[in-house]
């Protein structure tokens, strides 16, 4: 009886056992397949979207950095535009206005006459012993470097000393300086009208004659215009010809990328 249990219990074990290692295969029957089919949606995912390569991943990256640019571009040219109108409407004082005077080859010009570009203007006389050829030809030297490319600055003379300073002696003292320099001048009326609207002091001694040999006291400056006649900034004897061309470019450049390239 007990040999009959023994042989039961092993039959069972048995079974048992068989039963386990049939589970055993199954499982490892159904993993693999899982893993194969797994792995052929893997494959096909990848052939819907592509294999990746350095090319694309290129392409990505500069796609990237373009946008960054743009973005920055874009950013630069509102905050130049921004800058361009507070200059105009903001803070500017009211310097210059309309003029009628006569050039150094006789004739009659207007400001009107000079739109459409940069004017930078200086005031001064041609008997004036050392300031204004130093600012003269520190002019010069500005224009030198604005005008290398393009042709983008007016430079403008006017005479505070319009008894003695005729068109024809305007034109031969100018070309101790610069070529492009043009040289204004009129009755006292028009010029003390035109140094009032630029906000110009000078002063000459009372009863003058022509021929008489005296000094005009007067402002030192330069006054930047935009082509529309607009005043920009002016700029002392304290400003050298350096720092005065980097304004003028930088305000040039912020013009150009708001309004359009000016006509040279």
């Amino acid at each position: 009886m007990a040999f009959i249990q023994t042989k039961g219990t092993y039959r069972l074990l048995f079974q048992n056992n068989l039963k386990k290692s049939l589970f055993l295969i199954h499982n490892k029957h159904f993993l693999r397949l899982r893993f194969h089919f797994s792995t052929l949606n893997l494959q096909r995912n990848r052939e819907k979207i592509g294999p990746f390569s350095w090319k694309s991943g290129s392409f990505f990256v500069m796609t990237g950095i373009f946008l960054v640019w743009y973005f920055k571009n874009e950013k630069k040219k509102v905050e130049q535009r921004r800058h361009l109108n507070k200059n105009i409407s903001i803070g500017k004082p009211r310097i210059g206005s309309d003029f009628e005077l006569i050039d150094h080859n006789g004739r009659n010009v207007t400001n009107k006459d000079f739109l459409g570009k940069y004017m930078m203007i200086y005031f001064g006389f041609t008997r004036c012993p050392d300031i204004c050829p130093e600012e003269l030809d520190k002019m010069a030297s500005v224009i030198n470097n604005v005008n290398s490319q393009r042709n983008l600055v007016t430079p403008i003379f006017i005479t505070c000393d319009p008894n003695r300073d005729t068109p024809s002696q305007i034109k031969e003292y100018l070309k101790e300086f610069h070529t492009q320099i043009i040289g204004l001048t009129g009755s006292y009326e028009n010029i003390k009208a035109v140094c009032k609207a630029y906000r110009v002091y000078f002063s000459t001694p009372p009863d003058v004659k022509p021929d008489d040999d005296y000094l005009v006291d007067h402002s030192i400056f330069f006054y930047l215009m935009d082509p529309d006649g607009h005043f920009v900034d002016v700029f002392g004897r304290q400003y050298n010809a350096q720092q005065i061309t980097s304004k003028i470019l930088q305000y040039i450049n912020d013009w150009e990328s708001s309004r359009g390239q000016i006509i040279s």
